[in-house]
C-alpha cells in the first residue's frame, strides 16, 4: 500500500513516501479501514520530531485523525462489518494499546489496522473529510468550551490563536452558544475568514495591543463594581500572552486552556487571580461521547469543519511544512 513513513525522528522533509509498504492484517479484534482522509495536528509534528520520554515504535505511520470505510473485520468483531463508514478515536480508552498515529500505525496510508473499540459510527451525510477534522482539534475545543468552560449566551469571549484548528472550532462553538466573539489572528486575510465564521470583533495581534483594545471597547475590569473586561479568554498559547489574558477578564471571569504552544512556564501574576476571583480552567482532550456530539453537530450543519488545503499523500512533507510554518487557516488534509 501507499504510506507516508518515518524510520527515525527528524525535521522537515524527513517523511518518506512509499508505494509498497506492507498491507496491514487484522487481528481477531481489529478492523481494516480504507482511509478516506486524514487531518494533521501539531501532535503529528511532535511525533515526527520526537518527544522526551516517549519511545515511538519504528517505522511509524503518523496521522491521529482519520476517517474511512471498513474493508475487513476480525473474527471477534461483532458490531462492525465491511462497508461501515467510521471515524477513528485515536485514544485507547480500553487497553494499553497507546495512541493511534503514534504507538500504532495511523492514517497517513491507504489502509490502517484499527482495534474495534476505537471506532465511531459515521452517518452518510458527514463526509470523511469533515470527520477527519474532528477528534484532536474539534474534540479538544468542544470539551474546553462546553464541558469544562460552560460558556453561555451573552458571554464576551476572547479567542487567542483563533485561526487554527482548535481556534476556528472555538469561534463556531461560541457563536452557537450566543456569545460575542473577539478573535485574534496574525493577518488581515485570516481575520476576514474569521469574520465569515461569525467573529464579531477582530484583532491583528501583530499590530494591535489586545489589552488596550479590550479596555477601549468594554472598559477596564473593576474589582468592586463588577464592570469592564470580557467574561472568557481562550488561551492555549501561554508564553507572553498569559498575564495579558488575566488583565482583560471581568471579575469572576474564566481563562480556558488546553495547551501551551508559546511556552508552558509563563510569567504569572497571582494578584489578578485573587483580586478578580478569576477561574483558570484546564481541559485535556475529549471523551467518546463528545466525538459523537461533534459528529451530530456537523450532520446538523451547526459546525462546519474549516479545511484550508487537501493534498495527496505523496505531499506529506509539504503538508507538515504548511502546518509548521503557520500557513494554514483551519485544517490541512492528506488523502491517499
Amino acid at each position: 500500500m501507499k504510506a507516508a513513513v518515518i524510520y527515525e525522528h527528524g525535521g522537515p522533509g524527513s517523511i518518506r513516501y512509499e508505494k509498497s509498504f506492507p498491507d496491514p492484517k487484522p487481528g481477531s479484534d481489529d478492523v481494516i479501514v480504507r482511509v478516506g482522509a486524514t487531518s494533521l495536528n501539531y501532535h503529528d509534528i511532535f511525533t515526527r520530531r520526537g518527544m522526551p520520554g516517549i519511545k515511538v515504535p519504528m517505522p511509524c505511520i503518523m496521522g491521529l485523525d482519520f476517517a474511512g470505510e471498513i474493508v475487513e473485520a476480525g473474527a471477534n468483531v461483532k458490531d462492525w462489518k465491511a462497508g461501515d463508514r467510521v471515524l477513528i478515536d485515536p485514544v485507547d480508552r480500553v487497553g494499553p494499546g497507546g495512541l493511534i498515529g503514534e504507538m500504532w500505525h495511523g492514517g497517513l496510508a491507504e489502509f490502517a489496522r484499527v482495534p474495534a473499540h476505537h471506532l465511531v459510527r459515521l452517518p452518510p451525510d458527514v463526509s470523511f473529510e469533515q470527520a477527519a477534522c474532528l477528534p484532536v482539534a474539534y474534540g479538544t475545543a468542544l470539551r474546553m468550551m462546553y464541558t469544562i468552560g460552560k460558556i453561555k449566551s451573552g458571554d464576551k469571549v476572547l479567542i487567542l490563536g483563533a485561526s487554527g484548528g482548535v481556534g476556528t472550532c472555538c469561534v463556531q462553538l461560541a457563536k452557537n452558544a450566543g456569545c460575542e466573539v473577539i478573535a485574534c489572528a496574525s493577518s488581515p486575510e485570516k481575520l476576514e475568514r474569521l469574520r465569515a465564521l461569525g467573529a464579531d470583533v477582530l484583532i491583528d495581534y501583530t499590530k494591535q495591543d489586545y489589552v488596550k483594545l479590550i479596555y477601549e471597547r468594554y472598559g477596564k475590569p473593576h474589582r468592586r463594581r463588577f464592570t469592564g473586561g470580557v467574561d472568557v479568554v481562550v488561551n492555549y498559547t501561554g508564553g507572553d500572552t498569559w498575564v495579558p489574558s488575566l488583565k482583560v477578564l471581568h471579575r469572576q471571569g474564566k481563562v480556558l486552556t488546553c495547551g501551551a504552544t508559546a511556552g508552558f512556564d509563563p510569567k504569572e501574576d497571582l494578584r489578578f487571580i485573587w483580586t478578580f476571583e478569576l477561574q483558570v480552567l484546564g481541559s485535556n482532550g475529549w471523551l467518546r461521547e463528545e466525538l459523537v456530539e461533534l459528529v451530530e453537530l456537523v450532520r446538523q450543519g451547526k459546525i462546519k469543519p474549516v479545511i484550508d488545503k487537501e493534498l495527496p499523500l505523496e505531499d506529506a512533507n509539504e503538508a507538515f511544512a504548511m502546518l509548521e510554518d503557520r500557513r494554514i487557516f483551519g485544517k490541512v488534509l492528506l488523502k491517499p
